[in-house]
């Protein structure tokens, strides 16, 4: 029974966008969004987040070769150096000794070869032995074929790799063989030694009108050569982008090098990106047949897990040596209008990077913002011991509203009133969490966190959980509901959610994490189990004016036996004149 908030003053209005993102077959990321025709009054630089990754200006998208080498992380990424619209796209380049702050260089990689000369796409970055470095991309040719190339270090002196020579045998691999579609053939991964001595690598394709990750063996890194069956291919979708594979250990957070020696009881991971979404399976990499395995197939891909159920895209992962972890970053994208991107003069960010790990049950991925985050943390407030019973509302005070780091502990009093489970909300679970929203009296929840809100709540964004009773286990609904966050027109105002299973007779704690970074929300529920990323653009913002709650709308009452917030401090990210 619907139920409204006691601190509502305004109904909640319900939107459904059946469709927000689609991948043209050149490379191009093709939107949806409602397309505003006039520049909103209101565009602001104060959108412009304090600590998220994004260069000075322009339009950026897909992260790529990350890299952790010789004391130095890099970042390049799908840039256009012309403006803040799709287009022109090169390798933008920048540098950091901590994941956080971030030097602007050069561009890495440009349109300037016959085998580049109409795009510069996705790729990645491996390091051979000897301390040899080698990146690895699509581009498309003359003829818009996309092809793979090679690129080197110029001057390996330069701790920074500001240049990258092109190698003279571009393209090293052409889209050649029968039912491969060479308008879609990108995106290749980094690359991993096998059991022969020879190296290899994955590249996104579609093959006889399926999905497939083609696998492609080498011994010098220049010369390749197709094997004759796919990493792993799939009839579900006709297109895989930006795949990747790394291997993992159950329960172990720390990372593994896909080229070293993979210790006994490792799983690997295919993720790809379909759907506006990154989705990813779990099994075995079976050295004889030298194919992915997964340990679960599941026909209808709404099923599949997904490293973020927000707006995260095009993810890529690398091996951090300095930490031993493994790390993975993804492309957010705006959701406000074109004409609005060109008056702001920047479109597109990255997530924080992430340490990404495997479950000790061998389930499902873990992620938790890297620790170097919490750098920026300050000015803390700590709540302990709350209650919050049906209809409850606590205010976080005395942090910065526009950019803070929140935790939560959710302690429930009762598990015995969950409400029953139904497996067919699994498929559409944006659709449970609009009709399901932060409003709806259940018996268990919704209960979460308030953030960006207003004077009078007509604007807001509310991240909760729900808790149900499966037969043998609970499961938690994890939404983060957008259809109110804004009361400016023309925007995409989901309500995103994951579900992900807890043992609540053992564990009767279920955490949340949010980072708030004024026009970014980025959550992370359970303790990583479910992660989603956020674009929200309130008037509250330009305003100056925001407010935190956290909140329980469920007939049972709910503890927080601990509340910690941060503001935190603007980083130094791609500003000019860093060095």
């Amino acid at each position: 029974m619907a139920q409204s908030w006691a601190f509502f003053l305004l109904v909640v209005l319900c939107f459904c966008c059946v469709s927000d993102l689609i991948c043209g077959s050149n490379g191009e990321r093709v939107f949806l969004y409602p397309q505003s025709q006039k520049v909103s009054s209101i565009v602001s630089q104060r959108y412009r987040t304090a600590y998220h990754f994004q260069p000075p200006k322009n339009w950026i998208n897909d992260p790529n070769g990350p890299m952790y080498y010789n004391g130095i992380y890099h970042e390049f990424y799908q840039y256009n150096p012309n403006g803040s619209v799709w287009g022109n796209i090169v390798w933008g380049h920048s540098v950091s000794t901590d994941l956080i702050n971030w030097i602007p260089l050069e561009t890495a990689i440009a349109r300037d070869t016959p085998s580049d000369i109409n795009g510069c796409w996705t790729g990645s970055a491996t390091i051979l032995p000897g301390n040899r470095l080698v990146i690895i991309y699509t581009g498309a040719d003359p003829e818009k074929r996309q092809v793979q190339n090679i690129v080197v270090p110029k001057n390996m002196s330069d701790p920074y790799l500001r240049e990258w020579t092109k190698a003279g045998n571009n393209p090293v691999i052409q889209p050649v063989g029968p039912g491969l579609n060479s308008g879609q053939f990108r995106d290749p991964t980094t690359g991993w030694v096998g059991p022969d001595g020879l190296w290899r690598i994955a590249v996104g394709a579609e093959l006889n009108g399926d999905s497939a990750a083609l696998l492609y063996k080498s011994k010098d890194f220049l010369n390749w050569t197709r094997v004759d069956h796919p990493l792993y291919s799939s009839n579900s979708s006709s297109m895989w982008e930006c795949p990747d594979f790394f291997a993992v250990l159950p329960g172990n957070s720390g990372g593994l090098d896909l080229s070293a020696a993979i210790p006994n009881g490792a799983k690997h991971v295919l993720k790809m990106s379909l759907d506006s979404c990154d989705k990813y399976m779990i099994g075995v990499y079976d050295l004889k047949s030298d194919s992915f395995i997964p340990d679960t197939v599941l026909d209808d891909r709404r099923l599949w897990l997904r490293i973020d159920y927000g707006n995260f895209y095009a993810s890529k992962s690398f091996f951090d040596s300095k930490k031993g972890r493994r790390i993975i970053w993804g492309w957010t994208n705006e959701t406000d209008s074109s004409s609005d991107d060109v008056a702001k003069g920047w479109a597109g960010i990255h997530a924080i990077p992430r340490t990404i790990w495997l479950d000790s049950h061998g389930k499902q991925l873990l992620q938790w913002p890297v620790e170097e985050v919490e750098s920026l943390r300050g000015n803390e407030i700590n709540h302990q011991g709350l209650e919050l019973k049906k209809g409850g509302l606590f205010e976080i005070k005395g942090t910065d509203s526009f950019q803070a780091d929140v935790e939560i502990d959710f302690e429930l009093t009762s598990i015995d009133k969950a409400d029953p489970f139904d497996p067919s909300w699994l498929l559409d679970v944006e659709k449970h969490c609009r009709e399901a929203g932060a409003s709806v009296n259940a018996g268990i929840g919704p209960f979460g966190l308030v953030v960006l809100a207003s004077d009078n709540m007509e604007e807001h964004t509310a991240v909760h959980f729900r808790v149900y009773k499966s037969e043998q286990k609970y499961m938690i609904l994890m939404c983060s509901d957008l259809r109110s966050s804004s009361l400016r027109p023309g925007l995409y105002t989901p309500a995103y959610g994951g579900f992900f299973e807890y043992d609540l007779e053992k564990e009767k704690k279920i955490s949340l994490r949010t980072l708030i970074d004024r026009s970014a929300v980025e959550s992370f529920g359970g303790s990583g189990r479910v992660c989603i990323m956020a674009r929200v653009y309130p008037v509250a913002v330009v305003d100056g004016v925001a407010h935190m709650y956290a909140f329980n709308n469920g007939s049972a009452t709910v503890r927080v036996p601990q509340l910690r917030a941060w503001s935190m401090r603007r980083a130094q990210v791609n500003v000019k004149g860093m060095e």
